[in-house]
């Protein structure tokens, strides 16, 4: 005699079991109808689930968080399905749902084409019509392995074999279609209704380059047609917000194959780079930190001795001198230790705050470099907080303060928090852990700040909050991070004089607001497509003459902006002035200054924004000061 009790705090109680669906209908009809999985004792369930025992349950509906997962994972089978259907020789072998979407691996003698894809979305579209019920049972091991390999889909046979024997096997079916999944899913093919195919790309099978190279399928799937157009309109505009794109028409940087994720800046691009770095020096005194600078490589030992070795080993790049083995830094931490420990400290010493902007290497495998976004040599704007534990708090306080300071300032005040807990594999004890991630939470309480957990995903020696930024067009960056760490000071050997004498290990915060220079860098780009604030624009003013009659005057005009600070530029060329705004305004130079004989009869410029507004005529002290404002306005 099963009782329910629902999210609204109301209890059902029933004289049988009874599945999740027949609980919906028992609400009401329009919850039945709406109502796509279940969820419990907070576990996601089909439809057709029983319920046994007494059980707090809830109705997933397209209104809850968990519901687009579960439609994106159900579209991953509809698209198998719709494979098959058109190439009955295809072998399926695993499609989960991902981020905004979800992909499928096949294994087919014949490479899949554009045209082909169409033909697949055609395929889906008229199956999630036919309305087939997606019902699931069970199936012994040896029974799903044998019944896979009658199919002829060895991939899915390979898969259950490596699962134990006594474990029972779930299949669900739509229409004449069976996969192995252990769900949940929609009800029925009816209720996908908003999805496109998005890409072709290889992937080996269970990831190993020793392993065939299947052929994925990637797709997106929403909750509605509305939905999924805002998506397809945002992913148009990203691709004209690429980095890379505006990386070589603002003439920022480049890749090349001689050195594989490593940036060549161009003078354009080290502008801003050195832009970026020079304000977060200034926002570094303010906050009483000292900038320090540690060995570009460090003995082996030593990142043995940190933890780094054992969990970082295959991302360093190593080499050897005299018989012994270095490892080039993939962070700073260990560094700024060495330099903590070199003479001794007291407790008058502390907090103490030492930045760095460390270059660091890190071995990615090729595959998933992307422009300035994932790199193998980068810029960490990195610090370190040695403290105690009663200062503790109100350090964790500062530097959140901090990081909404730095986003504001870059144009960022959408921000999202996430507090990353203690991974499986970690260093420290469980003590350790429970104290630091209680003064990470106590600290958003605080603050008043809203937050979600993110069970499992800190680092290997302490528990971090991740600060994630929305840009312009909707989609979150995760930059800035703040971890506490009770464990690495002690492995390092730190220590200072307490105030009774003693010694004792301080507490070390780790924090980074921008993450990498080079990743933040490509964020910006694409936050503002280009057209960056005025004081981080690499070429803030361009000086166009009309005739030659002008040019002494544009000449002297560029000296005088750039005695008063400014990055200016003439340019001087024999062209028509209309081709000369077209390319500056392709190079997102935010002003443009005209000058004609009525400019130089008057000492006077015309002034033209990014954005193509005139701004008409003035002298060139107002210009000046129209400068000078804007970037006041933006410090």
């Amino acid at each position: 005699m099963p009782k329910i009790s629902l999210p609204d705090n109301s209890v059902l109680e029933f004289d049988h079991p009874i599945s999740v669906k027949e609980v919906a209908e028992k609400i009401g009809s329009g919850l039945a109808k709406a109502a796509l999985a279940g969820k419990v004792d907070d576990k996601l369930v089909d439809l057709d689930y029983v319920i046994e025992k007494d059980s707090d349950v809830a109705i997933i509906t397209e209104k809850d968080k968990e519901a687009l997962d579960i439609i994106r994972h159900s579209t991953a089978h509809l698209l198998a399905q719709a494979v098959l259907a058109l190439y009955p020789d295809v072998q399926i072998t695993i499609g989960p749902a991902i981020e905004n979407g979800f992909y499928y691996d096949f294994s087919y003698e014949k490479p899949f084409t554009p045209e082909d894809l169409e033909k697949i979305q055609a395929k889906m579209e008229e199956l999630a019509k036919e309305d087939f019920p997606m019902t699931h049972r069970k199936i012994s091991r040896n029974d799903a392995i044998k019944f896979f390999k009658e199919l002829g889909q060895n991939y899915k046979a390979e898969l259950i074999e490596a699962i134990p024997e006594d474990q029972v096997i779930t299949l669900y079916q739509q229409g004449d279609f069976i996969d192995l999944c252990r769900g949940p899913h929609v009800p029925s093919t009816g209720k996908l209704k908003a999805f496109n195919l998005m890409k072709l790309a290889g992937a080996y099978w269970r990831g190993d380059s020793n392993n065939e190279m299947l052929q994925r399928i990637y797709g997106t799937a929403w909750l509605n047609k509305k939905d999924l157009e805002v998506y397809l309109t945002r992913l148009e505009e990203a691709e004209k917000r690429d980095h890379r794109k505006l990386g070589k028409a603002m003439d920022l940087f480049h890749l090349q194959e001689e050195a594989p994720g490593m940036v060549f800046w161009h003078h354009n691009g080290f502008i801003i780079y050195k832009s970026v770095i020079e304000y977060m020096r200034s926002e570094l005194r303010k906050r009483d930190y000292q900038e320090i600078y540690a060995p570009l490589m460090l003995d082996r030992s030593l990142w043995e001795k940190s933890g780094h070795w054992d969990k970082f080993a295959d991302l360093m790049f190593t080499t050897e001198s005299e018989n012994r083995q270095y490892a080039i830094k993939p962070m700073n931490c260990p560094g700024h230790i060495q330099i903590y420990n070199h003479g001794l400290k007291s407790y008058r010493d502390l907090p103490l705050r030492m930045a760095e902007f460390g270059l660091c290497h890190r071995n990615e495998h090729s595959g998933t470099l992307h422009g300035l976004m994932r790199i193998r040599e980068f810029t960490q704007d990195d610090a370190h907080v040695f403290c105690t534990e009663d200062q503790l708090q109100d350090e964790v306080a500062k530097l959140i303060e901090f990081v909404y300071d730095v986003y504001h300032h870059f144009g960022f005040d959408n921000l999202a928090i996430r507090l990353a807990t203690r991974p499986e594999k970690r260093i420290g004890e469980d003590e350790v852990w429970n104290r630091a991630e209680e003064a990470l939470e106590n600290s958003l309480h605080l603050k008043k700040l809203p937050f979600e957990f993110a069970p499992g995903e800190g680092a290997f020696y302490g528990p971090k909050l991740e600060f994630h930024l929305k840009d312009s067009i909707g989609r979150s960056w995760q930059c800035g991070t703040i971890q506490i760490d009770f464990s690495m000071p002690v492995r390092l050997g730190a220590e200072y004089v307490a105030e009774d004498g003693t010694r004792k290990t301080p507490i070390m915060i780790h924090r980074a607001i921008l993450g990498s220079i080079e990743r933040f860098i490509a964020v910006l780009l694409e936050h503002y497509a280009g057209l960056l604030p005025l004081w981080l624009a690499p070429q803030q003013v361009y000086v166009m003459n009309i005739t030659d009659r002008q040019a002494e005057y544009a000449k002297n005009l560029v000296k005088t902006l750039t005695k008063h600070g400014f990055r200016a530029k003439s340019d001087l060329r024999n062209e028509k002035i209309g081709y000369k705004i077209r390319e500056h305004t392709l190079e997102r130079v935010p002003y443009l200054v005209v000058l004609g004989d009525r400019e130089l009869e008057s000492g006077a410029v015309a002034v033209r924004t990014q954005a193509g507004k005139d701004l008409g005529s003035m002298p060139i002290e107002k210009f000046i000061t129209l400068l000078e404002d804007e970037i006041a306005q933006s410090n």
